[in-house]
């Protein structure tokens, strides 16, 4: 093992047991022992460095989040590995307004959608995530892309700020997407999660369809669905064992969740800047049970289908097998730790915070 002094990880606004082992300490508590700084993305200033959020750019680093940059920087010849996956299903939901004559999905037919884009990103994941949405419910009902008409609205580029945190995003009064669908510009968009739940309620927009509470995963697989975790190869094959420790701390944050569900819900509304309420519509009451980090071939499946859509629709540089960009061992050697431990030791830590 080479001697390391930091550690970088980040993790989306969004529900991750990433996001709750961050929040409850157990990140910086594994790897203080070892003399190891661990710094988040989140604390940053600098935009070279939290750029790596998309990029993966950052030697030592660890991201649990949204699947399309974890893609995106893959297919652009970064070199990392999926160590695990997390499912949490979320509101997907594609919106009209009450007095709107599109009441099912049929109607949708000719119709203009907006999709919000943002030009200067490094990878538009908020137009990936759109385009994947619309047309994964258009083939629902026999329609396809050229059924319709996509309306690109792009977002207004921010003044560079040094801030620590994520921003706060997606408030009505400055998303475009609702300006064009309140002007009838176009008679559908599309929002997604607790945030996005909050924003429809804000213009008092209709659900027309929920592209989230389809029953098959290969048409709910999307930016969310599953969230990836992450690690650059290097630190993979130089410092094995500081990957299974990580692991091991996200499936006891997973574990956690699951035991404990309504403070589960109150750490996914801090993480998601959004309601308790608009957490529990969003992700489900028992959103707690969905934090667990494994790495089945159901979701393996679904992530290369979703990946093979971003290279069709020319989100990527290069193609891939997701297979191989997985590596099982880490989570392996982490679940064999947490089960030669008594169930004391285990769930020490959780107790010890209760």
């Amino acid at each position: 093992m080479s001697q390391i002094d930091t550690l970088w990880y980040t993790r989306c606004p969004v529900p991750t047991p990433l996001g709750i082992a961050a929040q409850r300490g157990w990140v910086d508590e594994e790897f203080k022992k070892d003399g190891i700084s661990v710094r988040t993305l989140q604390d940053e200033v600098d935009p070279n460095v939290r750029e790596s959020h998309f990029d993966h750019r950052l030697a030592n680093s660890f991201r649990q989040g949204g699947n399309i940059p974890a893609i995106w920087a893959r297919a652009a010849g970064r070199e990392t590995r999926v160590i695990g996956l997390t499912w949490t299903d979320e509101a997907q939901v594609i919106l009209t307004l009450p007095k709107s004559d599109v009441r099912s999905l049929d109607d949708l037919k000719n119709k203009r959608l907006g999709v919000l884009t943002n030009p200067t990103a490094s990878i538009d994941f908020w137009r990936a995530t759109t385009l994947r949405a619309y047309t994964a419910a258009l083939k629902l009902v026999n329609l396809s892309e050229k059924d319709v008409e996509f309306v690109d609205l792009a977002r207004k580029a921010a003044p560079p700020v040094a801030q620590r945190g994520w921003v706060r995003t997606r408030d009505a009064q400055d998303s475009p997407e609702v300006a064009a669908l309140l002007s009838g510009e176009v008679q559908a968009i599309f929002t997604k999660g607790s945030r996005g739940l909050e924003l429809a309620d804000a213009i008092g927009a209709r659900i027309l369809f929920d592209v989230g509470q389809h029953p098959d995963p290969k048409v709910r697989v999307n930016n969310g669905s599953p969230r990836t975790l992450t690690v650059d190869a290097e630190l993979l094959d130089k410092n094995f064992d500081l990957a299974v420790r990580l692991v091991e701390r996200v499936l006891q944050a997973g574990q956690w969740a699951a035991d404990n569900p309504r403070e589960a819900i109150r750490y996914v509304a801090k993480e998601t800047y959004s309601s308790e309420e608009a957490v529990e519509r969003a992700y489900g009451k028992n959103v707690g049970e969905h934090l667990r980090t494994d790495l089945e071939p159901s979701s393996i499946d679904a992530l290369s289908d979703f990946k093979d859509f971003l290279f069709q629709w020319g989100f990527l540089k290069a193609d891939f097998d997701v297979k191989d960009w997985i590596d099982p061992r880490p989570l392996a050697q982490a679940r064999k730790a947490a089960a030669s431990k008594p169930v004391a030791a285990r769930r020490g830590a959780i107790a010890a915070d209760l």
